[in-house]
C-alpha cells in the first residue's frame, strides 16, 4: 500500500486540509499506516498534480488560505484498482521479541522494566481505543456501511492490543520466574 491510498481513504471518509489529515493520521490511521506531516503534504502535492485530489482554497482572514482536499475521479479509480489487487500476508518485525530471545544469553531480569514499559504503552492504547469506540460508535445497531467498516478495523485494533497485553503478561511472568531462578542458583 502506498501512502496515497491511505490518504484517499481518509479523504473519502471526510475531505480536509493537510493539517486535518495529519491529525487523523496521528489519531487513527497512523496506528496501521504511519506518515509524517511532511510526507502527507508532499504526497498531497503529487496527488494534486496527478489529478487524484481536488483542492478548494478557502480564504482565512489574517492567515494564509486553507487548502481543503477531496478525492477526485482519478483518485477514486486508483483506489478501486488498488482495492482489487491481492495483498500478501505481512511479516512482522518485532525488535522486542528478538530482545526477549536474547535474554537467554544475559540476565532475563534486565529486560523486565522494558517489557513493563511496552505493557503500559499498549494498555494506554487499548484504553484509548475503547474510549474511541464508546465515543464514535454509541449505537452499534444503526451503523452505515462506512461506520461498520471503520468499527471492524477498530475492533481489530482492540483485539490486537488485548492479545499483546496477554502476551506481555506471559513474557513478564516468564522473565520474573527465570530471573528468580537465576538469583537462587547464584
Amino acid at each position: 500500500m502506498a501512502l496515497e491510498h491511505a490518504i484517499l481513504v481518509s479523504l473519502l471518509e471526510q475531505p480536509g486540509s493537510g493539517y486535518e489529515l495529519a491529525r487523523r493520521f496521528d489519531r487513527s490511521i497512523g496506528r496501521f499506516w504511519t506518515a509524517t506531516h511532511q510526507q502527507i503534504y508532499r504526497v498531497l502535492r503529487r496527488m494534486e498534480a496527478d489529478g487524484w485530489v481536488a483542492v478548494e482554497e478557502i480564504a482565512q482572514g489574517g492567515r494564509p488560505d486553507k487548502k481543503v482536499y477531496e478525492a477526485a475521479g482519478p483518485g477514486r479509480e486508483a483506489l478501486a484498482g488498488w482495492l482489487r489487487e491481492p495483498v500478501e500476508p505481512e511479516t512482522v518485525r518485532h525488535e522486542l521479541a528478538v530482545k526477549i530471545r536474547a535474554a537467554a544469553f544475559d540476565d532475563p531480569g534486565a529486560l523486565i522494566s522494558e517489557v513493563e514499559r511496552h505493557r503500559e504503552a499498549h494498555a494506554a492504547l487499548l484504553t484509548r481505543y475503547l474510549s474511541g469506540e464508546q465515543r464514535d460508535f454509541p449505537d452499534l445497531e444503526h451503523l452505515d456501511a462506512q461506520q461498520e467498516l471503520q468499527h471492524v478495523v477498530l475492533r481489530g485494533g482492540i483485539e490486537y492490543e488485548r492479545m499483546t497485553l496477554a502476551w506481555l503478561d506471559d513474557v513478564l511472568a516468564t522473565l520474573r520466574r527465570l530471573a528468580t531462578s537465576a538469583e537462587q542458583s547464584n
